[in-house]
């Protein structure tokens, strides 16, 4: 500080001030040594506020230096004047609230006390005036305050010193901060100018999603009403769609009957297959013992047969061939009777041909599945004589009769196949 020199030879040379010990009235400035003036000027009244005080005093401006204004100042605190009475009103003013604390003070030790306490605060600018205007502060205490204030200034100086130190330490970081600021806000503003635009994007992209919808909602409250206008034109809407839904449920039935008959369909390939294989196997055995006893056979149809007018059903077989059919069994003394297994007699009407009949003659190499299983079930359960002919010829039938006659203890079944024939 430039007053500290200045302030350091008043404290060395000053003279001891005589100082009131009695009386309840505050000094003024005048009133103080001194010896007082220049650290009071100096701690008390910032150089901004002590210039304006001497160019109001003076009423023109001031050129002189910092320190020539505090020298000026600290000579004119001597006398009243009108410099000494603005410094004495701007220093009550400024520091009001440290003369009230210090009022409490009735004598010097308590002012002492006082003021040991805002030096240990480190707040002396105030107190200092407030305990020197005090009217309980002898020579000794004013003299002891100067001292201390002396003091003060110098660890004042030295603390500024690494203030300053520190301050320069702080003032490069906040510049490169400050760099690196500007480059965050930089890139800041470059996002939020791109988020502005991808904004003004989704703003735009919303409104116009906003007027398809309401397009949208307008045409389906047209098309509704238009069905409704439909609805009623239309006589028995209701019946027609349980109608049309009724029919679409019998379209997917039956897509699954054919899908089930092209299945069993398949089955049925696989079946007639096996079958064809073991009916050529059992042919093939059937020829070797008819080479071997054809003497036997050709006896056993010489035989005479004689039906004494039974009922002879024969179910399958050649509509080419019924004539032939019909000749053999009347020749031995039977009545015939033909149903062609389903392929255009009505198969109901079986079950009726089945009970009627006396022997049941089945074609099993020209009769429909349904046919064969029905035959062979009804003579099971009923004990109705049955014969099973692979051969649709007239002499197949004959060797089929020939075999009832000459076995009467049970139900003959000259079985070929197992399966039938599809036809």
């Amino acid at each position: 500080m430039p007053q500290t020199a200045h302030t350091h030879g008043a404290y060395c040379h000053h003279e001891p001030a005589t100082v009131p010990a009695s009386g309840s009235r505050r000094r003024r400035l005048w009133d103080l040594g001194h010896a007082c003036h220049c650290p009071l000027v100096g701690v008390s009244l910032p150089m901004d506020t002590l210039r304006r005080l001497v160019q109001k005093a003076l009423g023109a401006g001031v050129v002189a230096n910092d320190y020539e204004v505090h020298a000026g100042a600290v000579t004119e605190c001597g006398r009243r004047c009108k410099l000494s009475e603005l410094m004495q009103a701007e220093l009550d003013a400024r520091y009001v609230r440290e003369i009230q604390v210090f009022r409490a003070a009735k004598s010097a030790l308590a002012v002492a006390e006082l003021w040991i306490k805002y030096v240990k605060a480190g707040d002396v600018a105030g107190a200092f005036w407030a305990a020197l205007s005090h009217p309980r502060c002898d020579v000794p205490l004013q003299e002891a305050m100067c001292k201390d204030l002396h003091m003060f200034q110098h660890q004042a100086g030295a603390g500024v010193r690494l203030e300053m130190a520190k301050f320069n330490v702080l003032a490069d970081e906040n510049a490169v901060l400050a760099r690196e600021l500007g480059k965050v806000q930089e890139r800041i503003t470059r996002v939020m100018a791109q988020k502005a635009t991808d904004v003004e994007q989704l703003n735009a992209q919303l409104l116009q999603a906003r007027a398809e919808g309401i397009a949208k909602d307008s045409r389906i409250a047209f098309m509704a009403h238009d069905l409704e206008a439909l609805q009623a034109s239309i006589p028995q809407l209701e019946d027609k769609q349980r109608l049309q839904k009724r029919l679409d449920q019998m379209a997917q039935r039956q897509t699954e009957l054919e899908a089930q008959n092209a299945d069993l369909r398949r089955k049925l390939v696989l079946a007639e297959k096996a079958a064809a294989e073991r009916a050529a196997t059992a042919a093939a055995s059937r020829e070797a013992v008819l080479s071997q006893g054809e003497g036997a056979l050709a006896g056993v149809q010489a035989m005479v047969i004689q039906l004494h007018q039974k009922m002879v059903l024969c179910v399958g077989g050649r509509s080419g061939n019924i004539a032939n059919y019909r000749d053999v069994v009347e020749r031995v003394g039977g009545r015939f009777t033909h149903h062609d297994g389903g392929l255009e007699d009505n198969s109901n009407v079986l079950d009726a041909n089945l009970a009627a009949a006396d022997l049941v003659i089945c074609q099993t190499g020209c009769i429909s599945h349904n046919a064969y299983w029905r035959v062979k079930d009804f003579c099971k359960r009923t004990g109705k004589r049955c014969v099973f002919v692979e051969n649709p010829s007239a002499s197949s039938l004959e060797r089929g009769l020939a075999q009832i006659t000459t076995s009467k203890t049970a139900v003959a079944e000259l079985v070929v196949s197992e399966q039938p024939e599809a036809l």
